[in-house]
């Protein structure tokens, strides 16, 4: 099917995974990436272990034969490690490609419009967590992922990929012990429907527009607000901060300093953010 892929990397032991990141230049990365800011010692220590094993296990592909860099997979494998920093290091074991492309991608899918109308056609697409194996990403928008602005395609589709553990994405992932399920489903469900109705109302909110797509894009895009934008997004929606924060056994405003202005901008939502894709 991905007959258009180059190979560039498929580590195959311990040592080449820890050379990649070498190579990659971690981990002066984790001093350069707002989204790794205020990480302690120990937590460096346990993201590093992640990307580890995350690049020991994928099989990295460059699309159109673009040549990957191993600084290029340390920066994906650094975004990709994060929600799964205090999870399970086997957590995104049911998959084992990461597809990269020069640029946004053209996939051909079904899709329903806001009216509830399906279409059919070409959309162009900044990532994809595919149901039935490999991650999808663009290259330029990793790059811009790891600014503290709310949008992040590596956070945004690995959600995509917990959530899918549970079947197919429908925000509602696989929760952990002591975690209650009608608890879940009610605040995400009362956030939901309330983020939809602020939209129709024209009421400003820092989260990006397309969470009001369904349940799972809904999950997908408060999980990068859950990691780029914890204060805001504890303000607008607390409960869901509280739910988000046992299942990804993290609180990300302990790390990141609270933004001194937090007034809503339209221009602050990078342009395209809306290019996501989930499942064909």
């Amino acid at each position: 099917m991905f007959d258009f892929l180059k190979r560039a990397f498929s580590p195959k032991h311990e040592a080449m995974s820890a050379e990649l990141l070498a190579a990659g230049g971690w981990p002066r990365l984790a001093e350069t990436l707002p989204l790794l800011q205020g990480l302690t010692e120990d937590e460096r220590g346990a993201l590093e272990y992640r990307m580890r094993r995350f690049l020991l296990e994928k099989s990295f592909y460059g699309a159109h034969d673009f040549e990957l860099t191993p600084a290029m997979l340390t920066n994906i494998a650094a975004q990709a490690c994060l929600p799964i920093l205090a999870l399970d290091v086997d957590s995104y074991k049911d998959w084992l490609g990461v597809i990269i492309y020069p640029s946004p991608f053209i996939a051909r899918d079904i899709w329903r419009d806001d009216v509830g109308l399906v279409h059919e056609g070409e959309r162009q697409i900044i990532g994809m967590a595919r149901q039935d194996g490999p991650l999808l990403l663009s290259w330029p928008d990793v790059t811009k992922a790891p600014a503290l602005d709310g949008w992040n395609v590596v956070i945004h589709e690995c959600a995509h990929k917990l959530d899918m553990m549970n079947g197919s994405a429908n925000g509602f992932p696989l929760l952990h012990k002591g975690m209650n399920r009608e608890t879940w489903s009610r605040v995400f469900n009362r956030g939901f429907e309330d983020f939809r109705r602020k939209l129709r109302l024209g009421i400003p909110t820092r989260i990006d527009p397309y969470a009001a797509q369904d349940p799972a894009e809904f999950f997908a895009v408060l999980s990068e607000c859950f990691f780029e934008l914890p204060h805001q997004l504890y303000e607008e929606y607390p409960r869901i901060y509280e739910q988000l924060s046992l299942f990804y056994k993290q609180d990300p405003r302990l790390r990141i300093a609270k933004p001194l202005v937090q007034e809503f901008r339209p221009e602050d939502i990078p342009p395209g953010s809306n290019l996501y894709h989930t499942n064909p």
